[in-house]
């Protein structure tokens, strides 16, 4: 059974990047000429995923808005002989579905994955956090694999320097990480003391869970804030069966703050073959 579903939480209202989130999604922001929400749906389709479940709010109706069909803009474009600009907006949810649930009230990250429960059904999905893009599909791809050959879930990692931990949630590790870059985990705690710390492995926004995480988060106890903690739910998981994370090696931008995302625009337009030697020749004009 392959993973076709992708889970992608994005009810948050952005309140750090006020006043434009308060008529845009922070996920319709643009990266170059792309929303940031497509790069992260780009990804998803990349490992093989054909079903985005987008968890909105409903003070965000752009969402439902950007996936809606524009056939008289499609057709105006064509018009002005812009076949290519057409074609993309064509494109969107052409090749794959998209259904889009709501959060009504903000309660954590358990709780948001936990809405997209009958829309994802009772197979294996993966869950995509929009603040963060990666540099390709390769990560989450390995990360599908692993899940179905071990039949347990899986959580995306990355190295950080010890002082850094306390900010993340962090892996116990039962075993040694292979040459694969993969690891057993026997154990998870959120944003341990530096000094506490099982490991210097943080969570990354990447996660391919078996569905039997939806009863451990029904299951869940508010913590902190009153929200429902993923990370919980992931720790009754890794108690009682297979669970393991895998190193990311590849490039991830963290878009979560205003200068996140401008650094992340800047590198991400750097690697672009049509843009990149524009900018990168605007830039050294700055030097």
């Amino acid at each position: 059974m392959q993973v076709r579903s992708a889970v992608i939480p994005a009810a948050g209202m952005g309140t750090r990047f006020l006043p434009v989130t308060k008529a845009v999604p922070k996920e319709l922001l643009p990266i170059g000429d792309q929303p940031a929400l497509q790069l992260v749906i780009d990804e998803a389709l990349g490992a093989g995923i054909d079903h985005i479940v987008l968890v909105s709010s409903r003070d965000k109706p752009a969402i439902e808005s950007y996936f809606a069909p524009s056939p008289e803009l499609v057709e105006s474009l064509e018009a002005k002989g812009k076949s290519d600009v057409a074609e993309r907006l064509r494109a969107i949810g052409r090749d794959w579905r998209v259904s889009i649930v709501y959060q009504d009230s903000p309660r954590g990250l358990g709780h948001a994955v936990g809405c997209a429960r009958d829309a994802v059904g009772d197979h294996p999905f993966a869950v995509l956090l929009p603040d963060e893009i990666m540099g390709d599909s390769s990560l989450l791809a390995q990360m599908n694999g692993v899940c179905l050959s071990t039949g347990g879930s899986v959580v995306g990692l990355k190295q950080v320097p010890r002082n850094e931990v306390s900010a993340y949630g962090v892996i116990d590790p039962g075993g040694p990480v292979d040459d694969d870059g993969v690891v057993p985990v026997q154990g998870l705690v959120e944003k341990p003391p530096a000094g506490e710390a099982p490991s210097d492995l943080i969570i990354i926004g990447r996660y391919v869970l078996t569905a039997d995480v939806f009863d451990e988060i029904a299951a869940l106890k508010p913590g902190a804030g009153g929200e429902l903690q993923l990370t919980d739910a992931l720790l009754a998981q890794a108690l009682r069966s297979p669970f393991h994370g895998v190193l990311s090696r590849i490039a991830r931008h963290d878009t979560g703050t205003p200068f996140g995302f401008l650094a992340a625009a800047i590198e991400i337009g750097l690697d672009d073959p049509e843009m990149g030697p524009d900018l990168r020749a605007f830039l050294a004009t700055l030097t």
